[in-house]
């Protein structure tokens, strides 16, 4: 009964260890990453001059698009069944 007792105590303290991590960025890093995401997020360093594609670039991506279906699954992707149902 006592390890019953000892176990529901310790699982009833956890959300309160939860509250004890300090909550933000966990390095340098992680802090300058979410400072540009943030940036971006606010478009506070959005460029001053609008970049527009030309006609001939809009055709190129569209077909470079087009093109990307043109290949073939490969075999190793393709799945025959995923459970055998005829038993």
């Amino acid at each position: 009964m006592k390890p019953a007792w000892l176990l529901l105590l310790t699982l009833s303290s956890l959300p309160l260890a939860a509250l004890a991590i300090e909550p933000g960025p966990s390095s340098k890093a992680q802090s300058a990453t979410e400072a540009w995401l943030q940036m971006q997020a606010r478009n506070e360093q959005a460029s001053k001059t609008a970049q527009t594609a030309t006609p001939k670039e809009r055709e190129q991506s569209m077909q470079r698009w087009l093109d990307s279906y043109k290949y073939a699954i490969p075999d190793f992707y393709r799945w025959e069944s995923v459970g055998s149902s005829d038993k």
